[in-house]
């Protein structure tokens, strides 16, 4: 009797389950991005997630939560309800790098539930645009002539961008300041303003500003040129090998939301990235779509987690403290 009762139960609570997940969304969705307003990873939020709001017939409202490199941010949608009304969405530095350089009170991977992954973006050298140097031999030449007195762009202690620095640093000999910003967009505005001399940016972030003339880049750190702007060499054409830094973006949900619900607003992100006309947004920002084999949630949770133990000793083993 007390087995039949336990299996009417769990029957019941998997039939609750079920119907929830048919119904789902009923209500608008909040994607918590990790990184103030105005920069690349905002804007390609914003531009999936008008396209799912069409296919879940509910509204994506985009939430904007930057600091302590992403991690109070990604703790938001930790601590909420795992039934799919809140996501998150960052990018490799908030979503990896940051836990092994904060002291966080949720477990990177087993907290989260890996939904989709979404486009990626090389890095690349730029600078204010009355600097001195229009290449990067020439920068080179002028950080060896100024040491320790050029200023660098971070956004946040644990970004990509520090470590591209400092990767650039190392296979240059040369020696500059690091200044942490919340994020992307102020950052840019420095160097934008001539405020701060340089910046490994998300390319993404500054092809407006380099589109209009108002900073200078000098290379791409990928081993490829970046469609987005095929007269700048990579790096490694400009006569500093070895640096190879880009980032990859994706959406979260809390663990334990139901895989029918992950299911759903995953087919919703398909569907956006499938879009010609999202296509084409999406490449204006010069980010290149995942590979086919790495979209589906599981793959995805894999990827995650194989970029948790590549990233995780490299920034153990530099010594970065949080700020």
């Amino acid at each position: 009797m007390k087995r039949a009762i336990v299996a009417a139960l769990i029957a019941a609570g998997i039939g609750a389950m079920q119907a929830k997940a048919q119904d789902f969304p009923s209500r608008p969705i909040t994607l918590v991005v990790a990184l103030p307003a105005g920069g690349g990873v905002d804007a390609l939020a914003r531009t999936v997630a008008e396209h799912m709001k069409t296919t879940l017939g509910q509204s994506i409202i985009v939430e904007n939560m930057g600091g302590a490199g992403g991690t109070l941010s990604i703790a938001r949608v930790v601590r909420s309800a795992a039934d799919g009304y809140t996501l998150g969405m960052g990018t490799l530095g908030q979503y990896v790098i940051s836990g092994a350089v904060y002291t966080l009170s949720y477990d990177m991977l087993a907290d989260l539930t890996p939904v989709s992954l979404l486009p990626s973006v090389p890095y690349w050298m730029i600078a204010r645009k009355n600097l001195p140097a229009n290449n990067l031999e020439e920068l080179v030449a002028w950080l060896k002539a100024n040491p320790d007195k050029a200023s660098a762009t971070t956004v946040g202690t644990a970004s990509l961008a520090r470590f591209c620095g400092m990767f650039f640093q190392k296979a240059t000999g040369t020696s500059f300041q690091f200044v942490p910003y919340r994020g992307g967009a102020p950052a840019l505005q420095d160097v934008v303003a001539g405020n701060i001399d340089l910046s490994c940016d998300l390319a993404a972030n500054s092809l407006p500003q380099f589109r209009n003339g108002n900073v200078k880049a000098l290379a791409v750190m990928s081993k490829q040129r970046w469609f987005a702007a095929p007269d700048i060499p990579t790096a490694e054409e400009a006569g500093v090998p070895g640096i190879d830094v880009s980032t990859w973006h994706g959406i979260w949900a809390p663990k334990g939301a139901p895989p029918a619900v992950v299911a759903k607003i995953d087919a919703a992100v398909q569907a956006a990235l499938k879009d010609p006309a999202t296509q084409k947004r999406i490449a204006d920002l010069g980010m290149i779509m995942p590979p086919a084999d790495r979209r589906t949630p599981t793959a995805f949770a894999a990827f995650h987690k194989a970029e948790v133990e590549k990233w995780y000793p490299i920034v153990r083993a530099a010594g970065i403290k949080a700020q």
